[in-house]
């Protein structure tokens, strides 16, 4: 190509208009009361923008190890194997399982909802063999169906399940059936993702080998990562692996070689996500594990009071506190009630999935969300709404049936 064939418009600056709308500029301010994720604090809003530093800077690398202490208590673990995964839940879930299950693996996994269901695939995806143990959705598994699995498929690897079924609000008794795993000398793989920090999670005491969860459910902190930890046990399943961890970016034995003293580069943690985690963390350890979920009972059970009053049922066999789920009434339109909260009141609550697609509103009361401000207000707009459509007859006292609850009970209080 000759000098002559470049022409002066070829090096024309090229200016592209972006018009945006306000909206975009300014996101509004939500009320968040879905599944996820919650409201935020602005101590951790704060903390977000605090100055980046380097992946191995030497101060970054003190606030991950406050952070990963503080990520054991909020575990209830001395697990040394507690780290931040860089990205949501599903890459804590993907984590557990692309480093536990190896192809050929026999494992169980209990599936009563989405959450199940996905561990399910990512299990199979890893290439293991698969013994799904099932329960209707909105229904809890039972132990004896875990002992008649482990029973008939002998050298199971890993039994996975899900704590708190973000689809459905079943919140699932976890005690019994950690015994019996451990009882088969099977690995116990939790999906916590919508519990910790927001109902109890005693890891080691439980004798969980794996767990994972989010940081934008009852952590309130925006989404992005995963905190994970895995038990003396895992690591030594890990380590007598016959094959390499087939995710590269997830394989927890180059993971925990930077988390660890060695510090050996992986990739570049997403520096300031670890700033808001080590905040978040700290609010729920400032306010107390056991005070953080008796808020969060607290609420639960006001917003259910309320809700029973407006004549909603609620669908799990045994509720999550942190996630409300119940029936849409018969002849209500699901979508324009949830349009209307959004619009009218700011408040975003969570559609049905699956099944339940279209039958079902999950109001989340987690972290920062679960108040009773919140709650008296979500109950409030709803009643207007389903006033408006015919839904609730009048005479229904909706607010003093939440707040009868408040006066069985001293009202929790935050620590801002």
């Amino acid at each position: 190509m000759s000098e002559n064939d470049y022409t002066p418009i070829a090096f024309q600056e090229r200016r592209i208009t972006v018009t945006a709308s306000p909206a975009t500029d300014h996101p509004p301010q939500r009320v968040l009361l879905g599944p996820g994720p919650s409201d935020v604090d602005p101590r951790v809003l704060r903390a977000l923008a605090a100055p980046t530093l380097g992946h191995l800077d030497p101060e970054y690398l003190k606030i991950m190890d406050q952070t990963r202490e503080l990520m054991r208590q909020v575990f209830q673990t001395k697990n040394e194997l507690t780290i931040a995964v860089s990205g949501t839940g599903s890459a804590g879930m993907e984590a557990c399982i692309c480093n536990l299950v190896e192809p050929g693996d026999e494992v169980i996994i209990c599936v009563n909802g989405v959450f199940g269901g996905r561990m399910k695939d990512v299990a199979e995806r890893y290439g293991a063999t698969v013994h799904a143990v099932e329960a209707p959705w909105g229904q809890g598994i039972a132990p004896e169906q875990i002992e008649q699995a482990l029973k008939a498929h002998r050298g199971i690897k890993a039994v996975g399940i899900v704590h708190a079924e973000t689809s459905t609000g079943e919140h699932q008794p976890m005690e019994d059936i950690a015994a019996i795993v451990r009882q088969h000398d099977a690995l116990l793989i939790v999906d916590a993702v919508t519990s910790l920090g927001g109902i109890d999670v005693p890891v080691d005491r439980w004798g969980i080998d794996a767990c994972y969860s989010g940081t934008q459910k009852c952590l309130s902190c925006p989404p992005g990562l995963s905190p994970v930890t895995f038990s003396p046990r895992a690591l030594a399943a890990i380590d007598a692996r016959r094959t390499k961890v087939t995710s590269w970016y997830l394989d927890v034995t180059m993971l925990r070689n930077y988390w660890g003293s060695n510090r050996v580069y992986h990739h570049t943690a997403p520096i300031n996500m670890t700033y808001a985690l080590r905040e978040a963390l700290k609010m729920v350890v400032e306010e107390g594990l056991t005070a953080r979920i008796a808020r969060h009972e607290l609420h639960h059970r006001m917003l259910r009071a309320g809700l029973e009053a407006l004549g909603l049922e609620y669908i799990p066999q045994h509720s999550l506190t942190t996630l409300n789920a119940v029936r849409v009434p018969e002849g209500v339109d699901d979508a324009m009630v949830r349009s209307r909260l959004l619009q009218d009141f700011g408040i975003e609550i969570g559609a049905g999935l699956g099944p339940f697609k279209g039958q079902a509103w999950r109001i989340g009361l987690m972290g920062s969300s679960s108040t009773r401000r919140n709650v008296l207000l979500v109950l409030a707009a709803l009643e207007t709404i389903l006033r408006d459509c015919g839904a609730v007859g009048g005479g229904v006292s909706v607010l003093d049936a939440a707040r009868s609850v408040v006066t069985e009970h001293a009202e929790p209080t935050m620590t801002a």
